[in-house]
């Protein structure tokens, strides 16, 4: 395990993506000729770039490039060996072309050459740059300790340590929900007094108070696309169950209050599918069983649309009626490619969602070691094309913690184990950032 800021974690140069490889061996070559202050120290190991769709070639880069820069007229234009135009000898625009193809967990590196480097990076520039290109890479980011966070990379398969939250003793001990929304981190948790939020930035490598919601709210359904989010439903501090949903924009770091849902519910679980916001299951008003309804709201129509017996499936097998629903976790969702998928704990199987049938279908079986009780301590996400599992083998003592992988796409799910280390093997909070 690696711990500190992400310029300190290694790369290796894969054999596959010959174009993408050749692209950041040359973006290599043009860094060494800026490199007045300090050298790259694992520049022979360059990592590649995942990209989610295939890059539109010239017109697209050139208009992007010819918007105006976010970062003009800040320090970065001024200081350094570069001065403002970073690589010196072949300008900003080309520079920026080379640094937007190189994968995130190079940007510390990068950054640590001089301060026109640093700037840009620190800034997000680039960030928002490789979103309108397409451009996306994923980590996943998972607490298996309290105030404690991991952060996966599985195209390198490295394993990063965050700084420890700082917070008070309630907070430690509340319930938290997470999501990763642009390049942030969000935890929502209960004070003494309030809710709060706090904040994890990769631009910063550092935690901050994060902007509250309109409505206070813990056990709610949330899922972020791009640089936006949106949580829904849960309850308040005096446990009464909400409708209410809000949207949050990471770039201008507000929340907007969206139209309630037609019901109210708690521990439901959120997804984006065909760039929509689904809202599935949970407990309900006056009901001791999980809804089986879903509602889905439409950003463009600012309407939400209920559909009956979206979710039935889980909760008819006979292995855990006599669990309480207020003591189920929320339903394990994961959306690849717009299809819908979900983790049926009970049974260790894996089921997906047939849209015109309103049905869902078993198609195979989640890792052995994938343990929970009563799926709480089970991360079921969707990481780029690929569906995770992160969990361990239920134990009282420190055990280990496994990252899964399995793409749909190859058949019925054959699991590739990605990672494997020593940790608590009980999963609190799971977040996948995609930037």
């Amino acid at each position: 395990m690696l711990e500190g800021p992400s310029f300190l974690v290694a790369r290796d140069l894969p054999s596959a993506y010959e174009q993408e490889s050749k692209w950041i061996y040359n973006t290599y070559n043009v860094i060494e000729l800026s490199k007045g202050k300090r050298r790259l120290e694992d520049a022979e190991e360059i990592g590649s770039t995942k990209s989610s769709k295939p890059l539109d070639p010239v017109e697209k880069e050139d208009s992007i490039l010819s918007q105006p820069s976010d970062n003009q007229g800040t320090e970065g234009d001024h200081t350094g060996s570069g001065s403002g135009s970073l690589i010196g000898q072949v300008g900003k625009d080309l520079s920026i072309s080379c640094l937007i193809r190189c994968s995130r967990a190079d940007y510390g590196s990068i950054a640590s050459l001089n301060r026109d480097f640093r700037s840009l990076i620190r800034s997000g520039e680039l960030y928002r740059l490789r979103r309108h290109m397409g451009i996306t890479e994923h980590w996943v980011y998972f607490s298996c300790s309290l105030l404690e966070w991991e952060a996966f990379d599985p195209i390198h398969r490295r394993w990063m340590h965050l700084p420890r939250m700082m917070s008070n003793d309630c907070f430690m001990c509340s319930d938290k929900e997470s999501l990763a929304v642009g390049t942030e981190l969000l935890v929502f948790g209960k004070e003494i007094l309030s809710y709060v939020t706090y904040k994890y930035s990769i631009l910063t490598n550092s935690w901050s108070p994060g902007v509250k919601t309109n409505t206070p709210r813990c056990l709610f359904g949330s899922a972020s696309l791009g640089e936006i989010a949106i949580v829904a439903g849960g309850c308040d501090s005096q446990g009464n169950i909400l409708s209410s949903a809000e949207l949050y924009n990471s770039e201008t770091g507000t929340w907007v209050i969206l139209p309630s849902m037609n019901k109210a519910r708690k521990l439901c679980s959120g997804v984006f599918m065909e760039g929509k916001f689904y809202v599935v299951g949970g407990v309900g008003v006056g009901s001791s069983g999980m809804l089986t309804s879903g509602e889905v709201y439409d950003l463009k129509t600012r309407t939400w649309h209920e559909i009956p017996d979206m979710f039935p499936a889980l909760n008819g097998g006979s292995e855990d009626n006599n669990t309480p629903a207020t003591s189920k976790a929320p339903p394990l969702l994961a959306v690849v490619k717009n299809e819908l998928y979900a983790a049926y704990y009970a049974r260790m199987e894996v089921l997906k969602y047939d849209k015109k049938r309103n049905l869902w279908d078993t198609i195979g079986k989640l890792p052995e070691q994938a343990s929970s009780m009563n799926g709480w301590g089970l991360a079921f996400r969707s990481c780029g094309d690929q569906l995770i599992v992160i969990g361990g083998p239920r134990s009282y003592h420190r055990g280990f913690i496994e990252i899964n992988s399995w793409d749909p796409d190859d058949g019925p799910p054959r699991w590739n184990l990605l990672g494997h280390k020593q940790s608590g093997s009980f999963v609190y909070n799971c977040a996948v950032m995609s930037c």
